[in-house]
């Protein structure tokens, strides 16, 4: 009963946590149109690397054994997720107001918000079938769409890393060799590429 009401509030802080950020974007396009789509990170990104930060919890939960989920798409999820927000979004202030932050919020707040609504209910043993169906097939089309979003803001923010250098480095001896970011990055695109499809064939067998 504590590690099942432990979950049930987990659920409802992250179910208000990404509602709030949805409403807030949905609110800001009708109120001032396409102008707030350039400061979207200005004006939710704080809530939204909180959000993130708190659902490396899930890792811990699924550990421990008191989420039935498997763990590798939800680590590949959360870790990805971690990486575009923290690593590549936050690091580069001309990324941020870019129109490809707008649209990774959107999608990424869309999935949460359906996938928390779903396991609060779950957890008092409520199933409503459009909101299971829901769950389960929204990710068919919205998947590719976010892989699609993380790999433009991925090549948006190149040239960057190239110009500022950011996380670039030369290590001292005995390696003496040095590590160009962007090519880390490029690296990256093609596991996430390769880790999403593992994912979305699972996804869809669901």
């Amino acid at each position: 009963f504590i590690m099942s009401t432990y979950l049930f509030v987990y659920d409802l802080v992250q179910f208000c946590g990404h509602s709030w950020i949805f409403t807030n974007m949905i609110i800001r396009f009708m109120s001032f149109g396409k102008d707030s789509l350039a400061d979207t990170f200005y004006s939710i990104g704080l809530v939204m690397r909180l959000c993130q930060l708190l659902s490396v919890l899930e890792i811990l939960h699924i550990l421990v054994g008191i989420d039935k989920s498997r763990l590798f798409p939800r680590f590949l999820q959360i870790t990805e997720r971690i990486i575009v927000l923290f690593v590549v979004i936050s690091s580069q202030e001309e990324v941020q107001g870019k129109y490809v932050v707008c649209i990774l919020f959107f999608l990424w707040n869309l999935l949460d918000v359906v996938r928390y609504t779903y396991n609060m209910l779950a957890r008092m043993g409520i199933y409503y079938l459009p909101l299971t169906w829901l769950n389960f097939s929204l990710c068919i089309p919205l998947y590719p769409l976010s892989i699609l979003a993380k790999a433009f803001a991925i090549c948006v923010s190149l040239p960057y890393f190239e110009s500022s250098g950011t996380y670039s480095m030369q290590l001292p001896f005995p390696f003496a060799f040095s590590i160009y970011f962007p090519y880390v990055l490029e690296t990256y695109l093609l596991v996430l590429f390769i880790g999403k499809c593992l994912t979305f064939q699972k996804a869809g067998s669901q």
